[in-house]
């Protein structure tokens, strides 16, 4: 009877081994502070080493977990299995990918060009799918791991000059559903957030633009921006043993967006 009755220990990530892309700010940071909260250690990933050491710096004085960074280009091939390797020597195994590194070039389709379309498909789609396909590797050898990738409502449904990021997101959530499937033998669960509007450093360029503000009132019930510990709920929920039973899902995050 004990045993059905777990509670909250669901949710204890003590002693698991984290890699979160994009961990040096925004929603990553985030969502690598909350898993730390709950006893992850973690390999924080991003572009700029400098950035990587502070954040890493910060996780490690606040919750006192191990937690490093590694700098690294997530479109790069090699340089994602840099990471890895990385990560299975400081660590010895993976339990938990977070696929945060993601970008926005915003426009409209005769605005942009064909190199900002494909910058953003590099990073949000290739750089997603790259670091599955090297960690996932490690993750099948263990018959366990927690997959979460970062999607958005703008992977479920569509806004005006947005096509690249839209296009990416839907990538995701699709790549997302692929995965839970073929991942799934092997005790991996691999599911998606698709976050709302959260004022990140990604989102400050518009954030003072008036039609933007009415927009974002407009289209939550909430009638406001995310705040970034917002996330850190979910990333620990799909992290744990808590979701032991979902795969191939996308968790909305949205102050009610996709309800209205």
């Amino acid at each position: 009877m004990k045993e059905n009755l777990p509670g909250i220990k669901l949710f204890d990530l003590n002693g698991k081994k984290a890699i979160v892309t994009g961990g040096s700010k925004g929603l990553g940071l985030a969502m690598a502070a909350g898993l730390a909260s709950a006893g992850a250690d973690l390999l924080l990933v991003n572009r700029k080493e400098k950035d990587g050491e502070v954040s890493a710096a910060a996780i490690n004085e606040a919750f006192g977990r191990e937690v490093y960074s590694f700098a690294a280009d997530i479109s790069s091939q090699d340089q994602v299995g840099a990471m890895t390797d990385y990560a299975m020597d400081v660590f010895g195994r993976i339990d938990i990918l977070i696929n945060s590194a993601g970008i926005n070039i915003r426009g409209s389709i005769d605005e942009l060009s064909l190199e900002e379309f494909n910058q953003v498909m590099d990073v949000n789609v290739k750089g997603t799918w790259l670091s599955i396909k090297s960690v996932a590797a490690h993750m099948k050898a263990a018959r366990s791991g927690k997959i979460i990738n970062l999607a958005s409502t703008l992977g479920l449904v569509g806004l005006a000059d947005r096509t690249p990021y839209t296009s990416s997101k839907g990538a995701v959530v699709q790549m997302t559903r692929a995965l839970g499937i073929e991942l799934a033998p092997f005790g991996i669960n691999v599911n998606a957030i698709c976050p709302g509007p959260f004022l990140t450093e990604m989102n400050i360029p518009v954030a003072d633009d008036p039609a933007t503000k009415q927009f974002i009132i407009g289209a939550t019930a909430f009638g406001r921006w995310g705040e970034l510990k917002e996330i850190q709920g979910a990333a620990i929920f799909l992290a744990s043993e808590a979701a032991s039973y979902m795969t191939g899902s996308m968790l909305t995050v949205d102050g009610g967006w996709t309800a209205k």
